[in-house]
Order: C-alpha cells, then sequence, then structure tokens
C-alpha cells in the first residue's frame, strides 16, 4: 500500500507540474532568445525591433511575439537577396534593436513582426519617431485580426499615433511604384496565404502625408510574408 500511495504521489507531481509549466507557458513566461548583434560594416544588415510583449504574446514556441521567426526570416530574406540582386548583403550575422536604441540609425531598414502585441513606451515612441523622420524605413508584417493576432490592427494603428501623430496610414495599390521597383507585382492575390484567412492588406505610411513623397513605412496585415 506505502509503495502504491508513493506512485500516486509522484504522478500527482509530475501532473501539476506539467499544469503549472503550461500556465506560465500560456501567461507569457517563456524565454528570450538569444542575440548576437554584429557590428556597422557598411553594407546592408537585417534589423530586427524587439518590443515588450503584451498578453499572449508567447504563443509560439514560447517566444516573445518580436522573435517570431527569428532568425530564419533574416537568413532567408538575405540569402535571397545576395542571389537575386547587387546588394549583396551582410549573411554572417543580423541585429536586434529596441526602438530607442541609438544603433538603430545606422540601419536604413527595419522590421516587425506581431505588432497585434506590441508594447510600446513614450521612450520608445519618441526614439522610432526620430529614426523615420531621418530617413528610416520600416517592414511590419505577421500580424491579423484576433483573437489569433493579439489586439490586432486596433493596437497597431494606437501606436503609430503615439508615434506619428499626423501620419495617414493609406491602402496601398499594386499600381504604386515600389511594386514594379525590382519585380513587377501586379496583383496583391499572388502573396500565398500559409494560414490567414481572406486576402492580404498590404498598406503604407508616407513622409509628409503625401503618397507623392517617400514611403517610410509599409504595412502586411492579415498575412505572413516572412513565411516565405
Amino acid at each position: 500500500m506505502p509503495r502504491r500511495l508513493d506512485l500516486v504521489t509522484i504522478v500527482l507531481t509530475l501532473g501539476l507540474s506539467a499544469l503549472v509549466s503550461a500556465q506560465r507557458y500560456f501567461q507569457g513566461f517563456g524565454y528570450e532568445p538569444t542575440i548576437r548583434n554584429v557590428p556597422y560594416v557598411g553594407r546592408f544588415t537585417f534589423a530586427r525591433l524587439k518590443y515588450t510583449s503584451g498578453p499572449g504574446g508567447y504563443y509560439y514556441r514560447g517566444m516573445p511575439a518580436w522573435a517570431h521567426g527569428y532568425d530564419h526570416a533574416e537568413q532567408n530574406l538575405t540569402r535571397i537577396l545576395d542571389s537575386i540582386s547587387a546588394v549583396h548583403p551582410r549573411l554572417d550575422g543580423s541585429n536586434v534593436f529596441t526602438l530607442d536604441d541609438p544603433r538603430l540609425d545606422e540601419f536604413p531598414v527595419a522590421y516587425m513582426t506581431e505588432a497585434g502585441y506590441w508594447e510600446l513606451t513614450d521612450k520608445e515612441a519618441a526614439g522610432f519617431r526620430a529614426y523615420l523622420k531621418k530617413g528610416g524605413f520600416v517592414i511590419f508584417d505577421d500580424f491579423r485580426p484576433p483573437p489569433r493576432g493579439g489586439e490586432g490592427w486596433e493596437l497597431f494603428e494606437a501606436n503609430m499615433r503615439r508615434v506619428l501623430p499626423d501620419a495617414q496610414i493609406v491602402d496601398m495599390d499594386p499600381k504604386d511604384p515600389i511594386f514594379h521597383a525590382f519585380f513587377d507585382i501586379d496583383s496583391f492575390d499572388i502573396l500565398p496565404q500559409a494560414y490567414d484567412t481572406s486576402s492580404p492588406v498590404i498598406r503604407g505610411i508616407y513622409d509628409q502625408t503625401d503618397p507623392g513623397h517617400r514611403l517610410m513605412a509599409i504595412i502586411n496585415f492579415n498575412t505572413d510574408v516572412s513565411q516565405f
């Protein structure tokens, strides 16, 4: 009888431990991936934006929302760029910066994933605003409506209003010049949807709220371009 009680105790202990682990996982107690930034050398280098993940943002493998796809997405993109263009980006590493890190200014293109979980401080908003106004360009990717996308578009738009209060977020058209700068993209329907339903939505933010000026941000909503 004592041996049987010991066995029951062990099973219950393991079960409770698993339950606690699961609760911690789903409540956002995940892990931060190891970041190994590389120094500036004047070559195109992938720069990912790091932010505090809101509730639910650790749903994928226990990683914070900003790190979803890290660092496979950067490896894939830089290898593609190296193969089909004259850019020849840095292939031996990539960088991760907070939005208010002054080192971000050395890298003209930044990338953010899962903006539906993006928590923003006033200091980060000011730093990110300065980066964009100086000529920085950002790609927002891989976020979607709730419940799978955190707070979805509403949170993203509210954050961007804090970064660029006067910005207008406009629907982009396949006729826009950026879609004919390298490849000719005549329809957004060619974007494959791995798991998102309905069609992708591509939007942009232009400097001085004028489509005739510099494109400061491109927003891939309800799709995950980096998946491919």
